[in-house]
């Protein structure tokens, strides 16, 4: 867990480990019954989250959490963006539609 939670320090994902053996409250809370059990929470899965299926190896779980739970940048709000994604927004802004069009060709 460590490992994931320096990949993602500092990002929109939280990796958070609870020991429900000691924090059996919160386990219950959140229907956690069997050992170990991951559990994620975006606005669709509900105030209980939901439990994650897919593969247990670091690299999984680095893509799911990747692809399904960061945020990611959005041109009509910023605040989403990196620093270097929104500097180049904003440096987008001032072309003209030709040269956005031969930026997107290019990427």
């Amino acid at each position: 867990w460590e490992e994931l939670g320096d990949e993602f320090s500092g990002s929109s994902v939280n990796i958070i480990s609870v020991d429900c053996t000691s924090e059996q409250e919160i386990c219950a809370n959140f229907e956690v019954s069997g050992y170990p059990t991951i559990k994620y929470f975006t606005a669709e899965t509900g105030e209980k989250g939901a439990d994650y299926q897919g593969g247990r190896n670091v690299d999984d779980l680095k893509k799911f959490a990747s692809e399904t739970l960061s945020v990611r940048c959005d041109v009509s709000d910023p605040s989403t963006c990196s620093e270097k994604e929104a500097s180049y927004i904003e440096k987008m802004k001032a072309k003209d539609a030709d040269e956005v069009a031969k930026q997107l060709a290019r990427l």
